[in-house]
């Protein structure tokens, strides 16, 4: 039974999305038109997982706002105006060359597409294809070479003293005090970052810039020395950071946009602009933690830590990377590629939750769970339960299986261990993404898992028993391990194969040891001993 403060589904996005709608009725603002949410989008480098969960999220709260009723559209804005840094990992240095150009204009050195960011925006925007999410896509150059901010960018320019002042008042920072918080695109190098914004006309919307050496990166980049001037409704050059977030929410109408914690600054800044320069009340928000490695650095799209959506994809399934990002929106995470199984592992688990296959105590956990899972599907959940096979089984059975008869004999096998559904199709597929798995991160150890101290010595007893007797039947030796200490066998059961698969269940034990190997069973028990 639900109770009855109860928000929609009862997801964190649920909340989001009523809080919002709470905080707009609040500003007298109109509901009637599409409520558009945002997704700034970087495109000077890879899209890793974390700049596509800034989308993805978003999408979340447009679909409960259409579930509440109203109209909603995502829209994602690429910053391919903004200049290319440092060059990624495993890129060409060839692009040393264009560094501090916007990359809309750098060519693709690959030559797959019309230009660098191009390349970079396809990436991200194939990911959202991938997992469902519908959006409308707006380039910033388009934005400014269409004149879509020029209004905004003309008043913020007119204000540029106060606005300085206000910066430097609110995040300390003193450059825009000196400087208008715009970047022209020098005609001359055409590099965006080296230039100087010192003089704005508004009767001929002209700014005047001089091409100036820059640091970037903790790099001195070279400007040209070229002196000229740009129009702000027609010429290339974008408003900075500080202040365009506003412009563009006044321009779009925009509603919402989550942030990550590192352009607090920035949002803090905009926001203030938004509501006293641009009279446009800021859209609602929501921060979030980043990503992280595994080694607890932040994932960076100019770094060799970069988790792509499509490497997900190609051994995962597009509900466990949803899964990833609806679980949760605060705290920072850690992430790698071998997260693969365990959110596979627990998509299952979810789903038979959902269709009541276990069942929970707690009614709200149950509730928000179940909404869960509506958003994992993009509230279009499936009507009937799907036949689940472990995924970690199946990889460790495709290290086993590693011909051309792979999918075969892992179904064989399957047939022997009883876990082959009669409708094999699903299966054969996770099969495909468990052996690209196997094949390229089977090296991987997986994280340890916590274990109830009372299952340690019947474990010791049976990493023993493997040892000393080679011949024996390893179902007879669990059994023995877990009898000898006390310890129910479903309880001692479920602790190996958390172990041994990361899951509460699954084959019989005997025989999926034999298969696995007992040295390489034996190595994993090792793991939970004491020194």
């Amino acid at each position: 039974m639900m109770t009855t403060d109860t928000i929609g589904r009862g997801t964190w996005i649920d909340k989001l999305a009523h809080d919002m709608i709470q905080r707009e009725m609040s500003l007298n603002r109109s509901l009637d038109e599409t409520i558009i949410v945002e997704s700034g989008l970087g495109a000077s480098g890879i899209p890793h997982v974390g700049s596509l969960s800034d989308a993805v999220r978003s999408y979340g709260v447009k679909l409960s706002l259409e579930d509440m009723g109203y109209k909603s559209m995502l829209l994602a804005y690429s910053d391919d105006l903004d200049g290319l840094r440092k060059i990624p990992d495993g890129f060409p240095k060839s692009l040393e060359d264009f560094v501090g150009q916007p990359v809309s204009l750098i060519p693709d050195p690959f030559g797959s597409y019309e230009s660098y960011a191009h390349h970079m925006s396809s990436i991200l925007l194939d990911g959202l294809d991938k997992l469902g999410i519908e959006y409308k896509s707006q380039r910033a150059f388009d934005a400014y070479k269409d004149g879509l901010l020029s209004e905004q960018t003309h008043t913020i320019l007119k204000q540029s003293d106060y606005i300085g002042a206000k910066i430097k008042e609110i995040v300390g920072q003193d450059k825009y005090v000196t400087s208008l918080p715009y970047f022209a695109v020098c005609e001359k190098c055409h590099k965006i970052y080296t230039t100087h914004s010192y003089e704005y006309n508004p009767s001929s919307y002209t700014i005047q810039y001089r091409c100036q050496d820059t640091t970037i990166g903790g790099r001195v980049v070279s400007g040209c020395g070229h002196q000229g001037s740009v129009d702000i409704r027609k010429g290339l050059g974008k408003l900075t950071w500080k202040v365009e977030f506003a412009a563009r929410w006044s321009a779009f109408d925009v509603r919402f946009e989550a942030y990550g914690k590192d352009i607090m600054d920035s949002v803090s800044v905009n926001d203030w602009i938004s509501e006293h320069i641009l009279g446009h009340a800021p859209p609602h928000h929501v921060r979030y933690e980043m990503f992280l490695d595994r080694g607890g650095k932040k994932i960076s799209k100019s770094k060799g830590n970069v988790v792509t959506a499509q490497d997900w994809l190609d051994v995962g399934t597009p509900q466990s990377l949803l899964l990833l990002m609806y679980k949760r929106i605060q705290g920072a995470r850690r992430l790698g590629l071998e997260d693969v199984p365990m959110l596979m592992n627990e998509y299952d688990e979810l789903e038979n939750m959902y269709f009541g296959v276990t069942k929970m105590d707690n009614p709200d956990k149950t509730t928000r769970l179940k909404g869960l899972y509506e958003y994992v599907h993009l509230l279009r959940p499936p009507d009937t339960i799907r036949p689940h096979v472990s995924y970690t089984l199946l990889v460790e059975l495709a290290k086993i299986y590693t011909g051309d008869n792979r999918t075969e004999q892992i179904l064989q096998k399957l047939d022997a261990y009883s876990k082959l559904p009669d409708d094999t199709s699903s299966v054969k597929q996770l099969i495909t993404l468990a052996g690209r798995f196997a094949d390229e991160y089977g090296h991987m150890e997986r994280e340890t898992i916590q274990l109830d101290t009372n299952v340690i010595p019947a474990i010791s007893a049976l990493v023993a028993s493997l040892q000393d007797n080679p011949d024996a039947d390893p179902q007879t030796l669990v059994y023995s391990a877990a009898k000898s200490h006390n310890i129910k066998p479903r309880m001692f059961f479920e602790a190996l194969y958390k172990i041994i698969l990361g899951t509460r269940g699954g084959p019989r034990l005997g025989p999926l040891i034999s298969d696995m190997g007992r040295s390489k069973v034996i190595d994993m028990l090792r793991r939970y001993l004491p020194e």
